[in-house]
């Protein structure tokens, strides 16, 4: 893909393309677009995650186990679920629509923070759990007020927890392809969506190269800061065990913005898209649910209905899943190996850093980058829709690999010497030893691949066959079109893509307990 974007046709060196594509206003605009949406979606992520921080990991009271589950809604839903949900909230017959917020830049920002709000509470407020009290109280008693002993000893404890999760926030917010698509593309679009538009409006591959490359350095920027950050996190505080105070008057303000971002930023998307999905023009029924088994929508001629799109989607995930499993356990078993030949052990971690490579470039690279590899070579085969399978493997093979490599770097090596000791063959100690721990994380590790798969939209967009349609791009296709019935469509759609997603990874769930019967 980068190779593209320096070559010409004959192969050779060639970096007008760069040139031409750096000294456009366009281009800068793009990225100061990208760039802006990006850091006030980590912001607002960082002022409503620090309150939730503190009242979820630091005090304790009646309901926060509650809370607590609420802010994990977003992990499991997709992101085309989250940005039909704030056009049904912030559009024009909306609650909120009123504001005028349908299609801009705010509508996207407020779905990033959506996302991203339980990520830094998680992050920060396991830090601050285990954070020593006894210095605050001390302050405290010798007359600082909670203002200042928070400013001067907590907030220094708690800063480079804050910039690690805040640069994890800002590389999540500048790769929120699915979202931009979903909610309008607003302003003059991201960085993906010109790769996209350059890809499939105008046939430019070369251009769409070059804007996938600064793509990368973006996000390789990112990963940097958050990895030198995180270090910091991990060598320059001394915990202690967690610990938690009751609930006091005092706390009115950290609560109060709390529940605010949990039932305004991420409870009320969510109902108003069950609300508006059921809504009809004589009040409510299930007109849009009937529509999906039998109508393409209105204005397409002919297509897929979402009955289709979502039997599309479940296989298409079955597919990615099984490659994703079969690949992820390989590559666990080879990286959580003990090696003593130094050389082995750094193969061992440049192989970690390989796999965990998708995670920090953007799915539309990922899908671009499928999409130029193969053009050249069977231009029918990168139009066919066979890729997406395996498009979707590389998204979530990271995840996967990183669920499967603790369970397996808890087995005994020893286990393994006495079984081959007493005669049993590889293939005999991979079966009786690593097998049942590959047993007890498999069963999410699945619920996670299909969830993944399920809702990916970035790469599957660029490389999914018109014929052969999955649900996310069937409704960011409705979305695109006028008409009341295919927006309602769109509603019902991302419903149902979000029941199934949350489904898969609660059977997950349930099957992890039963496999372990069985080791």
């Amino acid at each position: 893909m980068l190779v593209r974007g320096i070559t010409d046709d004959a192969g050779n060196l060639n970096l007008n393309t760069f040139g031409d594509v750096l000294t456009t206003g366009r281009t800068w605009a793009i990225v100061g677009h990208t760039l802006t949406m990006a850091s006030l979606g980590t912001l607002g992520s960082v002022l409503f995650g620090i309150p939730a921080a503190y009242i979820l990991y630091r005090t304790d009271f009646v309901g926060r186990n509650v809370l607590r589950s609420v802010t994990l809604i977003p992990f499991v839903l997709p992101t085309v679920v989250v940005g039909v949900a704030f056009r049904a909230l912030l559009g024009t017959n909306g609650p909120l629509g009123f504001l005028g917020l349908d299609q801009t830049t705010w509508t996207v920002v407020a779905a990033m923070v959506f996302f991203n709000i339980s990520l830094i509470a998680r992050q920060v407020g396991g830090l601050w759990q285990m954070l020593d009290p006894r210095t605050v109280e001390a302050a405290r008693s010798l007359g600082a007020s909670r203002a200042r002993a928070f400013c001067t000893i907590t907030l220094p404890a708690l800063t480079p927890a804050i910039g690690a999760s805040a640069g994890l926030v800002f590389l999540y917010c500048s790769t929120a392809y699915s979202l931009v698509r979903t909610l309008g593309s607003p302003g003059v679009g991201t960085l993906e969506t010109e790769v996209f538009r350059q890809t499939q409006a105008f046939l430019d591959l070369r251009t769409a190269a070059v804007f996938s490359a600064l793509q990368v350095v973006f996000v390789l920027a990112s990963v940097w800061l958050t990895q030198r950050l995180s270090h910091r996190t991990t060598t320059a505080l001394r915990l202690q065990q967690p610990r938690r105070q009751k609930l006091s008057r005092t706390d009115w303000l950290p609560l109060t913005i709390t529940l605010f971002a949990v039932i305004v930023i991420i409870l009320w998307p969510m109902v108003t898209l069950l609300e508006r999905s059921l809504a009809t023009d004589d009040g409510y029924g299930l007109d849009n649910y009937r529509l999906l088994l039998t109508s393409p929508g209105t204005g397409f001629a002919g297509g897929t209905t979402a009955a289709q799109a979502l039997e599309h989607s479940v296989k298409i995930a079955l597919d990615a899943t099984v490659i994703t499993l079969v690949a992820a356990i390989l590559l666990s078993l080879v990286i959580t190996r003990q090696v003593k030949h130094p050389g082995l052990a750094r193969g061992q971690r440049l192989l970690d850093t390989f796999i965990m490579l998708p995670m920090g470039v953007s799915s539309v690279t990922i899908g671009f980058g499928f999409l130029v590899s193969l053009h050249a070579w069977n231009p029918s085969l990168s139009q066919s829709g066979m890729l997406v399978p395996l498009a979707q493997a590389v998204v979530a093979l990271p995840l996967v690999v990183r669920s499967l490599i603790p369970v397996l770097a808890a087995v005994d090596p020893k286990q393994r010497q006495a079984a081959a000791v007493l005669g049993a063959s590889p293939a005999r100690v991979l079966a009786t030893i690593d097998g049942p721990y590959i047993l007890r994380a498999v069963g999410l590790a699945a619920g996670l691949s299909f969830s993944v798969s399920l809702g990916e939209f970035g790469a599957t967009s660029f490389l999914a066959s018109p014929e052969y349609q999955t649900l996310p791009i069937y409704i960011v296709r409705l979305l695109g079109r006028p008409g009341a019935d295919n927006f309602g469509m769109a509603l019902a759609a991302a419903v149902v893509l979000g029941i199934v997603a949350s489904i898969a990874l609660l059977l997950g769930e349930r099957i992890r307990p039963r496999l372990r019967r069985f080791t």
